[in-house]
């Protein structure tokens, strides 16, 4: 039974105690996650949809989930029976929750939330987007956690170093550069849980697949302070934090440091990720804004994180061959396969690869139709079974201590149709334009964007994500500050840097028949001087073949053969020695010219 409904009945009665005309349940945590612990999904419990991205609107006559097209079938078949109304986001004539709020809200309406979910930022875009109705803004409710009865813990797994041969750069030299950067304040404020964990050179297990840890950091001029709980730190790092002047403190002193310990001092922060809460403690006067430091500082990797995270993609390439060369023997036999145990038995495979971690993120593993449905997760006992026919895409990545990994093959499993191929070959004149790219430093993701849509968009076809996110090392998988994006905003209008790595990932989805996907990672790298400037390009660092089955040839330029074909040779040359002879010989066919 759908306990969606009794959830929302007990909302309201609160809201109806707090005189609330409306709540709002986003999908963060109190340090802006994109993947959060559970004690965080407060979106999720009370709606049922599990996606990570999207908001819930609750009124006394509606309730609403606002999310993008990569989740419309899932939220589709997730809030049946909820009473939760699906609201597509990007469609004409679909308004967004603020705006759907100002339309439907009379005037002087008093909207509440729970403030540690949002940041300072979107509160004061929030404000001024109402400010013509004069809506009340409460932002110190946390209603949900008034109902949630069984909620989850913060999570307590302790924390550990990750070694600096992995790192390139110790936390002491990390936290200079830092400080280098924090200008006319006395400190820092750092609330963002991967910029955290890289800048004191940490990593922990506090979120499923991203190797974080729940604290908050304030970085002085000579001193720094790490929030998170003291029992999480073993000894051997609390003595190599101290030695680095980091002072350890309860996660929970946060607001009381604030507004205690630093009284006074001018304080950098980051209005877009910290949280409101904590930005309520601060006096406008006491606030030096500007960007988050440590998130440009990270997004550039090192020559030694560049170094191993090139190895780590052998690995991942290495742990793909043997997947793919299993499925085609299972299938072979009769044997039965289906989404969710083809996942399993990649983690398993990746889990055999030296410094493996785990995945980095839930595998896509979608057959057929469900490869329409963007970030379709597979479960046991509900998912497909595969066959000998039709189309897998198959998105996924590894966390090594060496590096994160994230890549996605679009497969036929059988003989394809005409449209299929013209689709995928498609999707793959994007993917090598955009790695094929050569472009002027201070470039952003915005303006190559195009590249990668422009063959869909000859042909009237498109896709309704991003072309690429920036990838942690051991971190998220989605990273910033940098992005590549159809839209303004501040990861899309970030110039790309030397050292940044970003996905390239087009991508088509035919609902109720498939989906195409080719995603490689792409290092930033110079490609030379001219009298005109500085000029950079990519370098594909991704290792595992492109499916020839579903490539229609007369589509490619010679070109885009001649990448497709060096591609194949350097996927074969890099993988070949770490493979066994009938690995090698499998994965020789899979790389043979075109």
């Amino acid at each position: 039974m759908n306990t969606t409904p009794k959830k929302l009945q007990a909302l309201r009665t609160l809201m109806r105690q707090h005189e609330l005309d409306a709540y709002v349940i986003p999908s963060s945590d109190a340090h802006q996650s994109e993947y959060v612990a559970s004690h965080w999904k407060a979106r999720e419990w009370i709606s049922g949809f599990s996606g990570s991205s999207g908001t819930v609107v609750v009124t006394a006559s509606h309730a609403g989930l606002w999310t993008d097209s990569r989740y419309f079938l899932q939220a589709a078949e997730e809030l049946k029976g909820s009473g939760i109304a699906l609201h597509k986001l990007g469609i004409p004539h679909t308004a967004e929750h603020l705006d759907w709020m100002l339309e439907q809200l009379p005037h002087g309406s008093r909207i509440g939330f729970d403030g540690r979910q949002f940041s300072a930022g979107q509160v004061r875009q929030m404000a001024r987007q109402l400010a013509a109705k004069e809506v009340v803004l409460e932002t110190s409710l946390d209603l949900v956690g008034e109902i949630w009865h069984d909620r989850p813990p913060l999570p307590a797994q302790p924390v550990f170093d990750h070694d600096i041969r992995y790192a390139g750069e110790s936390r002491e030299h990390k936290l200079q550069r830092v400080r280098k950067k924090i200008g006319e304040a006395d400190a820092c404020l750092i609330t963002t849980l991967d910029d955290i964990a890289w800048l004191f050179n940490l990593r922990g297990s506090d979120v499923e697949c991203n190797p974080v840890f729940y604290a908050f950091a304030v970085v002085g001029k000579e001193l720094a302070w790490l929030f998170i709980e003291p029992q999480k730190i073993p000894e051997n790092v609390r003595l190599q934090l101290k030695k680095a002047g980091v002072l350890i403190k309860s996660y929970e002193e946060m607001q009381g440091f604030l507004a205690g310990t630093t009284a006074g001092m001018y304080i950098s922060a980051d209005r877009h990720s910290i949280n409101q809460q904590l930005f309520s403690i601060l006096t406008e006067e006491r606030i030096v804004e500007g960007s988050n430091i440590t998130a440009a500082l990270k997004g550039v990797k090192n020559k030694t994180e560049i170094g191993h995270l090139k190895n780590a993609m052998v690995k991942d390439g290495v742990a793909m061959v043997r997947l793919f060369r299993w499925l085609e023997e299972q299938l072979h036999q009769g044997s039965t396969v289906t989404e969710a145990s083809l996942a399993d038995q990649l983690t398993l495979f990746r889990k055999e690869q030296e410094l493996a971690m785990g995945d980095s993120f839930f595998a896509i593993v979608s057959y057929g139709a469900n490869g329409a449905i963007i970030h379709y997760k597979p479960e046991h006992g509900t998912c497909a079974q595969l066959a000998p026919s039709g189309i897998l895409l198959l998105d996924s990545g590894g966390q090594y201590l060496d590096g994160t990994t994230d890549i996605t093959r679009t497969v036929a499993l059988g003989k394809p149709t005409s449209q299929q191929k013209s689709d995928f070959t498609l999707v793959l004149k994007g993917h090598i334009a955009l790695a094929d790219a050569v472009f002027p430093e201070g470039t952003t993701g915005i303006q190559l964007d195009i590249l990668a849509r422009m063959p869909l968009w000859q042909q009237q076809m498109n896709y309704g994500h991003g072309t690429g996110h920036g990838v942690g090392f051991f971190l998220n998988v989605h990273e910033g500050p940098h992005g590549i994006g159809p839209a303004s905003s501040a990861r899309s209008n970030t110039p790309l840097a030397l050292g940044m790595v970003t996905s390239n990932e087009p991508g088509i989805y035919r609902e109720g028949s498939h989906g195409m996907r080719t995603e490689n990672l792409i290092l930033c790298v110079e490609r030379g001087e001219s009298e005109f400037g500085s000029f950079y390009a990519f370098e594909t660092i991704s290792l595992f073949p492109i499916d020839l089955k579903l490539l229609d040839r007369a589509l490619l330029s010679p070109r885009e053969i001649e990448w497709l074909n060096d591609y194949h040779a350097t996927v074969y040359a890099r993988l070949s020695p770490f493979l066994t002879k009938e690995e090698a010989a499998w994965l020789a066919g899979q790389c043979r010219p075109v």
